[in-house]
């Protein structure tokens, strides 16, 4: 028999308002959670560009205020990190503040509501939160999203405090089997840690011959150009340097291909002079970062998806980027690397074709094929349409944290016993 749990969920990142593009995981997650009748309260940090008031969808929202001037708002919502890889210092500086009152609501909220167990997103911050928050004998969960271990194995002291939140929980999920691997190295518990890759909404990410002609008129291309599309935060972990040098490789045999690069971010100017320098600025078009809808319409007006991610040179690699399976769900043929956790979920010559991470002549090679036939490219976007559809739901995502909560709570009441 299932628990009906009142869930602490303490997190640092969360779309702020609809069509946010930082943290959207998340809101599926919680609100799939909550779908499953959990009682849910999540507490953030707060964020000037917060426009979700206090509940919805079965959600309560707790934001705790920490900074004492509004340009110090710099504690989540992906706003810490130079170039996904380096604190920020004014992050470094705000951070003790932005514990201390991340704590304290915590706490609070815990006390409140009579939790019944915490759970605590990314391991640090959201992990260690919780756990030190947590009244004592209430399960704790901790889950990985990817740069929270990077952090945790480059720096020592964010280290040692990852360690005492693996220590400290119940059980630990990750959204890769990459993350999972590097956490039990930091110290987490390879009996009680599990992947739980991420889903995708295939009602909203999927074929739409209707939506082509629309979109394409945005970006003022011509009918039979040939789009590429990619899309994420414009830092090194991307790979997207590799992927505007593999579209200028291919200039002379597909003149009519453009490459559409959605995003921003630390390295929107390096790109862009980039593409300048190899002589293809006019096949590059940046249209910005997009909403969830956006990249859903611009998935189905593409002709190849590309996520050419790749373990940075400090070591930082993604979880498993939502660009991906939402890729996957479009029927966009997609063209990928097998970096983090992507390997788990695309299959070369199945759902997609895998090359080789900064290989850029590989990745260009794999465009032409794709546009070059097809037959393939209905095959690779058909399975992968049928994979998402099947395996990659986030009503299923929430059954599988569902029955974490059962194993860590059954961990928790052993413990009390003990």
């Amino acid at each position: 028999m299932t628990h009906r749990h009142r869930i602490v969920m303490v997190a640092s990142s969360y779309p702020r308002f609809p069509g946010d593009t930082v943290g959207t995981f998340m809101e599926p997650i919680a609100q799939g959670i909550a779908a499953r009748g959990h009682d849910v309260h999540l507490v953030l940090p707060w964020h000037p560009l917060w426009a979700r008031g206090t509940s919805e969808h079965g959600l309560t929202f707790h934001l705790f205020r920490y900074a004492p001037v509004a340009s110090m708002n710099v504690f989540g919502y992906a706003s810490a990190l130079r170039e996904d890889v380096a604190l920020r210092g004014s992050a470094v500086v705000v951070t003790p503040l932005a514990l201390a009152a991340g704590w304290r609501a915590a706490r609070t909220v815990a006390q409140q509501i009579r939790a019944t167990l915490m759970h605590g997103h990314w391991v640090v911050p959201g992990g260690a939160l919780a756990a030190a928050a947590s009244p004592t004998g209430i399960p704790i969960v901790v889950s990985l999203h990817g740069s929270d271990v990077y952090l945790a194995e480059r720096h020592a002291a964010v280290g040692r405090v990852a360690r005492w939140a693996f220590h400290r929980a119940n059980y630990v999920t990750a959204c890769s089997d990459d993350l999972r691997v590097r956490a039990i190295a930091l110290g987490a518990s390879n009996k009680r840690s599990v992947t739980i890759p991420y889903g995708v909404d295939s009602r909203q990410f999927r074929p739409d011959p209707s939506i082509r002609e629309k979109r394409r008129a945005s970006w003022r291309v011509d009918a039979h150009d040939e789009i590429a599309f990619a899309a994420g935060r414009f830092v090194r972990k991307k790979g997207f340097e590799y992927l505007v040098a593999a579209v200028a490789l291919l200039a002379a045999r597909r003149p009519k291909l453009k490459l559409v690069l959605a995003g921003g971010g630390d390295l929107a100017n390096e790109l862009r002079d980039r593409a300048e320098r190899l002589g293809i600025a006019d096949r590059v078009i940046l249209p910005g970062v997009l909403t969830q809808s956006g990249v859903a319409d611009a998935l189905a007006a593409s002709d190849v998806a590309v996520v050419p991610s790749v373990r940075d040179d400090a070591g930082n690699v993604d979880g498993l980027p939502n660009v991906v399976l939402e890729s996957l769900a479009s029927a966009t043929p997609l063209i990928t690397t097998a970096a983090g956790g992507i390997g788990s979920v695309v299959k070369h010559e199945v759902n997609g074709l895998v090359v080789a991470e900064r290989d850029t002549t590989a990745l260009a090679a794999a465009i032409d094929r794709v546009l070059s036939d097809h037959a393939l490219a209905v095959k690779l976007g058909t399975a992968a349409r049928v994979w998402a559809s099947t395996h990659a739901g986030w009503e299923q995502v929430a059954a599988r944290f569902e029955e974490v909560y059962e194993r860590a709570s059954k961990g928790a009441a052993r413990e009390t016993k003990d």
